[in-house]
């Protein structure tokens, strides 16, 4: 990921536009003009052989005669030009171009026009948006690079989209209504610059309060949610998504497989950054128009206020479809409600303060409701009638706001002539406005679910599971004879030998090939007893026969082995039946029948699947998708996002299922889809899910065929390897690996062990204690970003045990600089942990690649300088003022001198 010379896109010092033209209504004349017309303070320059003037402005006939190389060219030139136009520009030193020609996915000898463009590009780091798009505005530059048909007003909100049609319609709704952009970008086919490098530009542009997506496919599935999940951190990002295909099911040889389609994979990846989708492209602008207005939630609790018992209805319908919450009114509210009321309103919620209520009476209802504690937001309706004016009301509405401007207030006044002009008022006083009371309480019920993202990002999980190397050595040798004796699926047995090596309750399975041994094993294992087919043209094992339960002696096994050979061989003729396996069965009448596995998606690697399992799970649909890490509060999200949720969470006389034993099952499935990438596809249906626990009834395992790739998790997953032992100077040993979201607590208890003085030196200032949001933002690290280590006893448990020290790095999206910081607690200082800290941080990003390791010290710290200066980190000069002083070190120079 990179946002190299972005600078020259947003903020150029000159633009060129290559391919300008006088031929009314053509891009290379739409462009010109939109580019003279936008504001701009530098040079525009135009370049066309065939011109001396275009739009009242000079014409170049080259680049080469350009006055100035340009910080950033417009490329509108035919296709097979436009190679040849991005290099000479290269050469000139341009920084960065639009690329706005189509038709570079052309063939040009053995390579395309866009992979010349690009060759052309990359020696000089020339950054490209395009080809084949509308191009870029930034209205805080004055710049409107594009062959739109207006120029947005200035906003706040950035727009980035691979359809350029997309743009122009945005651009027009939001025109329409008030609604103004900081940057727009058409990406076209993403040639160089891609979602994730304007993620990274726009999570720290300060000119931009919120980012909607118009996204088509994502192509670096881990660039981009690393990217969109440091964006959402910051700001609202909002994506609609096109495509709702499941094209990547159809040949898939489970359950899972099929049940994971490619856009259920996309719900899963924008949840687990942050982001919120929207379905449709009304829902995208009303996302827009309700982001415009800078409204914010804290809780899920929406008090209506209208004029209409109806219109409160719809209101309230809506709410109870979409999963909100009305919110509880309180003897006090309804007590000072009664004072500014008529008696015959409805004297609950909704508040329906009658057909006649006057600006005056609107006003003083909403200054009550507003200074409750009941509500989380408010949803103020109107309907048009005789007896009351509605720009009296929507006034009154305004100027309550206006007394608290921080209260979350939506508006939907109905109707049209009269509401019109309503709605348009409160546009410009920046209040939520909505055409109907489902589109306000579903722009509602969006902001709800986008906080509650963010707030699952901070929710600390439980202790992590610990999967014993010799237990994935032994499961990778299960895979490995099943792959050298040219079998591609695993068998019941070993599947479920796989899956207790991780740690999943199975039902022990044994393999027999004939009826006398499946007998003997009936004898081990006693009545009642299941008989299943093995046969490698067998999937669905029940849909042919192929399973009978309920065995109650070895005679009835030996007969079920017959008749088991005849059905099997009707049902699938030419089947091969290798043998039967056997098992006790397990009678547990309360279980919900689940369904759990892995998937591969061919952009975001693998995936976890939970939901509804038994024979009818693919009918029923009722499924959810996680990325794999998982920790305990992302997999009870999952459970949660289930329709049979409701069920596992007990009813009448049936029993909880525990959850911990439900999330710990995904998880582990998790640390199995990573430590084990040879596996494609894993299905576990029925998983039995009762008060008891969870059991893995059937198992089934497909390995990759021979020499397939395997796509890599879309987040990278806690990086085991670099776990070490280190030995202090008094001999203590300690564990030192990286952090991990369940070490919150630890790190939380940590820094209250340290001396006020020591905390004052590392953060610069007074701190008492870690917030609860800082500490999970310092344990909930992407270790594509960031990395940081703890010192721990050896043999702790993850997210169990005391820290002793911490040390951290935050690279750059370019990966050539990192900050860093380091704290140890105070009763282990002078032991030589900081340094120890410190070098094992600095290895860490040699071998990442950076460049360069930089922080920032307190000149009164002279520990923390002395360490820096022995560890060769060379403090710059600063203001003779400063109480700060800055220390870097290359570390290229690292081992030189060893």
């Amino acid at each position: 990921m990179s946002i190299r010379n972005f600078d020259a896109l947003f903020a150029p010092r000159s633009i060129a536009l290559v391919g300008a033209s006088d031929v009314p209504r053509s891009v290379g004349n739409v462009v010109a003009r939109n580019l003279l017309a936008a504001g701009f303070a530098g040079p525009v320059m135009l370049v066309n052989p065939h011109h001396r003037e275009i739009e009242g402005r000079p014409c170049h006939g080259s680049i080469a005669a350009l006055p100035e190389p340009p910080d950033l060219a417009v490329v509108a030139t035919p296709a097979r030009t436009v190679p040849g136009v991005v290099r000479e520009l290269a050469e000139a030193g341009c920084r960065a171009a639009v690329v706005i020609s189509a038709g570079l996915s052309e063939a040009s000898g053995a390579s395309t026009l866009r992979q010349e463009m690009l060759d052309a590009a990359r020696p000089h780091l020339m950054r490209i948006v395009g080809p084949n798009c509308l191009g870029l505005i930034s209205t805080p530059s004055g710049i409107n690079a594009s062959f739109a048909h207006l120029t947005p007003r200035a906003g706040d909100i950035a727009l980035v989209s691979q359809s350029g049609a997309i743009v122009t319609a945005v651009l027009d709704w939001a025109d329409a209504r008030g609604i103004g952009f900081s940057h727009v970008v058409s990406l076209g086919d993403m040639g160089d610059a891609d979602f994730g490098d304007l993620l990274d530009y726009l999570s720290t542009d300060r000119a931009t309060r919120s980012i909607l997506l118009y996204v088509e496919n994502v192509t670096f599935a881990k660039k981009f949610l690393s990217a969109a999940r440091i964006a959402a951190r910051s700001k609202p990002v909002l994506v609609i998504k096109s495509g709702r295909s499941a094209e990547g099911a159809r040949a898939a040889k489970s359950h899972t497989g099929a049940l994971a389609g490619s856009d259920i994979v996309y719900d899963a990846a924008f949840r687990r950054a942050g982001v919120l989708r929207v379905d449709t492209m009304e829902e995208l602008f009303e996302a827009a128009a309700t982001l415009s207005t800078g409204i914010r939630i804290g809780g899920d609790r929406l008090t209506i206020l209208t004029n209409g018992g109806g219109a409160g209805v719809l209101a309230v319908d809506a709410l109870e479809k979409l999963g909100g919450h009305l919110a509880d009114m309180s003897d006090a509210t309804r007590d000072a409600l009664d004072a500014v009321l008529p008696p015959m309103w409805s004297r609950g919620n909704p508040v329906d303060i009658i057909g006649d209520a006057t600006g005056e009476r609107y006003g003083a209802a909403l200054d009550v409701l507003m200074a409750g504690r009941e509500s989380d937001a408010i949803l103020v309706l109107n309907c048009p009638t005789a007896v009351a004016d509605g720009m009296e009301a929507g006034a009154a509405v305004a100027e309550a706001a206006r007394r608290r401007p921080r209260f979350p207030l939506l508006t939907s006044w109905l109707g049209g002539t009269a509401a019109g002009p309503v709605r348009a008022f409160f546009a410009a006083e920046k209040i939520a406005t909505f055409d109907s009371p489902d589109d306000a309480v579903r722009a509602f019920t969006q902001l709800v679910e986008y906080r509650h993202n963010q707030a699952l990002l901070l929710e600390t999980p439980s202790a992590g599971v610990m999967i014993a190397p010799e237990d994935v050595a032994k499961a990778r040798a299960l895979l490995a004879a099943a792959r050298n004796e040219g079998r591609a699926v695993l068998s019941e047995w070993e599947a479920k030998a796989v899956l207790a090596l991780f740690g999943i309750p199975t039902v022990p399975t044994a393999f027999v090939a004939t009826a006398e041994a499946a007998a003997q094993e009936f004898a081990a294992i006693g009545a009642p007893a299941v008989l299943k087919v093995v046969s490698p043209q067998v999937t669905h094992k029940s849909d042919v026969g192929g399973v009978r339960l309920n065995i109650g002696s070895a005679a009835e096994m030996a007969e079920a082995v017959a008749a088991m050979t005849r059905d099997v061989a009707k049902a699938v003729p030419g089947a091969r039946i290798a043998g039967f396996t056997v098992q006790p069965m397990v009678s547990r009448p309360d279980a919900q029948e689940l369904i759990a596995g892995i998937a591969s998606d061919p952009t975001f690697g693998p995936v976890i699947l939970f939901g509804t399992g038994g024979k009818a799970t693919e009918v029923i649909g009722d499924r959810t998708i996680g990325l794999p890490p998982l920790n305990s509060v992302l997999a009870r999200r999952m459970v949660e996002c289930t329709q049979v949720s409701k069920l596992l969470a007990g009813f009448r006389d049936v029993a909880a299922v525990p959850m911990e034993a439900l999330t710990d099952v995904l998880v582990r499935l998790a640390e199995l889809a990573v430590l084990l990438p040879e596996v494609a596809e894993l299905d576990i249906n029925p998983l039995l899910a009762d008060g008891d626990g969870v059991l893995a009834l059937d198992a089934r395992i497909a390995l990759r065929a021979n020499g397939a790739g395997a796509a890599g998790p879309a987040i990278r997953p806690y990086p085991r390897e670099l776990e070490q032992r280190i030995s202090l100077r008094d001999g203590a040993h300690y564990l030192l690996r990286p952090i991990r979201p369940e070490d919150e607590g630890a790190l939380a208890e940590m820094v209250l062990q340290c001396a006020p003085e020591d905390l004052r030196l590392r953060f610069m200032g007074p701190m008492k204690a870690l917030p609860h949001q800082t500490a999970a933002r310092f344990s909930q690290i992407d270790y594509d970003r960031e990395m940081a280590f703890v010192a721990i006893e050896p043999g702790s448990l993850y997210g169990e045990g005391a820290i002793f020290g911490v040390v951290r790095l935050v690279a750059d999206p370019e990966n050539e600089a990192a900050e860093f910081a380091v704290l140890v607690r105070s009763d282990m200082k002078g032991k030589g942990l900081g340094y120890l800290l410190m070098t094992a941080i600095l290895a860490y990003g040699r071998a990442r690649g950076l460049k360069r390791v930089y922080g920032e010290i307190l000149r009164e710290n002279v520990t923390m300088l002395k360490l820096a200066h022995d560890l060769g980190f060379r403090a710059e000069r600063t203001e003779s003022f400063s109480d700060t002083a800055h220390v870097t070190i290359e570390l290229e120079r690292l081992g030189d001198t060893g």
